[in-house]
């Protein structure tokens, strides 16, 4: 099976799509994200989600926390989640992350992988709420682990990139239009990562 990987055993291997995808690493310290890192962990309002899968529930393999301007409503109904008021260190890291994107983010779901077993299956984000070309941040504290990424025709067309801790992602463009992407399960000991991705509810 074809596997095409951004990253080599040190460092990025060209071809990442700039219309797609850009990875920025060392957005943030080591220090800061490990100060980071161990705060949202510790005062983060975590739940766990049960979803319906065909014709049973399941229990998503992580946890999560939702915080948005007080606006933002349809979004966070359909999540089936109440948004939080933005904390310092949370509109803090949306100003930082905004001077990079170069737009305004009115909202942050946060994912907690406590381990190797937390994860999170095929997906795009491609919701209504999101608009047509959403671009979404996704900043990483903790862990390393995989990206994975498929295209959603041809499933042989897949990258994996590995974030880092401190790192700062930007999908933007088709991705979530043509691909999908996970956070696969690891047979490997994992220590706890967490992820912010920042949106634009409109």
């Amino acid at each position: 099976m074809e596997q095409l990987s951004f990253f080599k055993e040190a460092g990025q291997t060209p071809g990442l799509p700039p219309e797609l995808l850009e990875y920025n690493p060392g957005f943030c310290d080591e220090h800061q994200s490990s100060y980071l890192l161990k705060k949202l962990i510790a005062v983060t309002p975590w739940t766990q989600k049960i979803v319906q899968m065909y014709d049973k529930q399941v229990v998503t393999p992580r946890l999560t926390a939702w915080y948005s301007d007080p606006s933002i409503h349809d979004y966070t109904t359909m999540l089936h989640a109440s948004p939080h008021p933005w904390t310092a260190d949370l509109r803090m890291l949306k100003e930082k992350v905004e001077r990079v994107a170069g737009i305004t983010f009115n909202s942050v779901l946060l994912n907690y992988y406590r381990d190797g077993n937390d994860s999170v299956a095929w997906h795009s984000d491609n919701e209504k709420a999101l608009g047509t070309h959403p671009v979404i941040a996704s900043l990483s504290f903790g862990q390393v682990r995989s990206f994975d990424i498929r295209n959603k025709q041809y499933h042989r067309h897949k990258y994996a990139i590995k974030l880092e801790s401190g790192s700062l992602m930007i999908m933007k463009g088709n991705l979530q239009q043509d691909w999908e992407h996970r956070i696969a399960k690891s047979v490997k000991p994992m220590k706890p990562r967490i992820n912010l991705t920042f949106r634009v509810v409109i």
